[in-house]
């Protein structure tokens, strides 16, 4: 394992100059932010989001051109024109940054750092999903042009709860002090933006932190990519460390969300059809949300999913236990090869439908009503998920089992555009 940058004591937070947007350059704060790059996932998302504003950062996350060398200069081009145009700078001095989100009825913060990577056998960073590589490879492509960190990856840890003491403490002091930045997106979120530049506060964040591992939450191939990158660096430097969120868990916690699947080319009734047998299928009344309780329900005794793309809704649950000692691999903890996911790949995607699990054939959707939609548009199948508890999720994590690909979405995600890390300042 390459140690660079890496403590065997916890996570090791440092602060950097972060890169960000001049308001007096740009239109408003929020037309120039958007999701996460893998949540922009519709065409029409990415038009809404470049006439937004024309220095809107989904240039820079999603650049657009005929090749990936050509949509990689864009972007490399673009981030330095912004710079040289005063669009984009550096704050004057290296900071750690506290980040609030606020809206439906969440509340949460952290604080946003550059991290001392660590490989999973550290124990220090927790993934629980596997990756792709070809998504990987994508993103290492654009870190490599830009040479920089243009989202913060969201991790959870568990501290104390308490209000008093640690990184907490600092966090709660520091949001009574006025923003760097504050702004509302057009999802009605608030997002407001400190710097901590106090050496003491500093420390006592860092000190906190090092009693601490983390689950990433969200960026796996972000962090993949973090780890690729550092390793194609021989000697020490701002390769070691990686753009982050930090949030504590045990007083802010996340929401999560399953992540549903689009699977193009299947109509419905193939779908069904193929499940005869195998696994109990039921037609439920719609609207979507009543649709989903009636998921929630099925899936507090079994695997269960909705399919949907036909106008109505299709609940899918009681597996055959044969097919799934056949299909589950049964050299995984229970509590991996129960899991909804699991199933799906292991049982319904490899054996009964023999989808393969790339693009060309699976779409990966955070927003349930999205891909309900484009699945009726395309006579293709949306296969809705339940979504897993985080404690679950933690618990896999931390005995160093990986769940499937796209197996849970946390959130709120980080705004991206509120704060970038050049690798060019360190």
């Amino acid at each position: 394992m390459n140690t660079r940058g890496t403590t065997d004591r916890g996570l090791r937070l440092i602060p950097f100059r972060g890169l960000r947007y001049v308001p007096e350059r740009v239109g408003s704060l929020a037309a120039v932010t958007s999701p996460p790059y893998d949540v922009v996932v519709r065409p029409d998302g990415l038009l809404h989001l470049e006439s937004a504003d024309p220095y809107n950062i989904v240039r820079l996350i999603l650049p657009q051109a005929d090749t990936v060398a050509a949509r990689n200069a864009r972007a490399a081009a673009t981030l330095d024109g912004w710079l040289a145009e005063g669009v984009l700078a550096p704050d004057a001095e290296p900071s750690l940054y506290v980040y609030e989100q606020r809206g439906d009825g969440i509340l949460q913060r952290g604080v946003v750092g550059a991290l001392a990577l660590s490989g999973p056998d550290a124990g220090v960073v927790l993934p629980h999903e596997d990756v792709m590589a070809h998504v990987v490879e994508d993103r290492a492509d654009l870190m490599r042009a830009t040479a920089a960190h243009l989202e913060p990856l969201l991790l959870t840890y568990r501290g104390d709860g308490d209000a008093a003491t640690g990184a907490t403490a600092v966090v709660e002091r520091t949001v009574e002090r006025p923003p760097l930045l504050a702004t509302t997106t057009e999802d009605g979120f608030r997002h407001r933006l400190w710097a901590v530049t106090d050496p003491g506060e500093r420390a006592e964040i860092q000190a906190d932190l090092m009693r601490h591992q983390a689950l990433i939450a969200d960026g796996h191939h972000r962090w993949a990519t973090y780890l690729r990158l550092q390793r194609e660096h021989t000697d020490p430097g701002p390769w070691d460390y990686g753009l982050v969120l930090l949030v504590d868990t045990a007083r802010y916690p996340l929401r999560v969300r399953a992540i549903h699947r689009l699977l193009h080319g299947l109509p419905v009734a193939d779908a069904v059809a193929a499940l005869s047998g195998l696994f109990r299928v039921r037609e439920v009344p719609g609207p979507l949300p009543r649709a989903l309780e009636a998921l929630a329900e099925a899936a507090g005794g079994g695997n269960a999913y909705l399919l949907a793309g036909d106008g109505g809704f299709h609940l899918v649950d009681r597996p055959d236990p044969a097919l799934l000692a056949d299909a589950v691999p049964a050299d995984r903890p229970e509590a991996w090869r129960t899991l909804d996911a699991t199933v799906l790949h292991a049982a319904l995607l490899d054996r009964v439908w023999r989808i393969p699990d790339d693009p060309a054939h699976i779409a990966y959707i955070h927003d349930t009503a999205a891909a309900v939609e484009q699945a009726e548009r395309r006579g293709s199948t949306a296969v809705l998920m339940h979504p897993v508890r985080e404690e679950l999720v933690r618990d896999l994590a931390r005995q160093g089992v990986t769940m499937p690909r796209k197996s849970t979405s946390f959130g709120p995600k980080p705004a991206t555009g509120l704060v970038l890390r050049s690798l060019n300042l360190g």
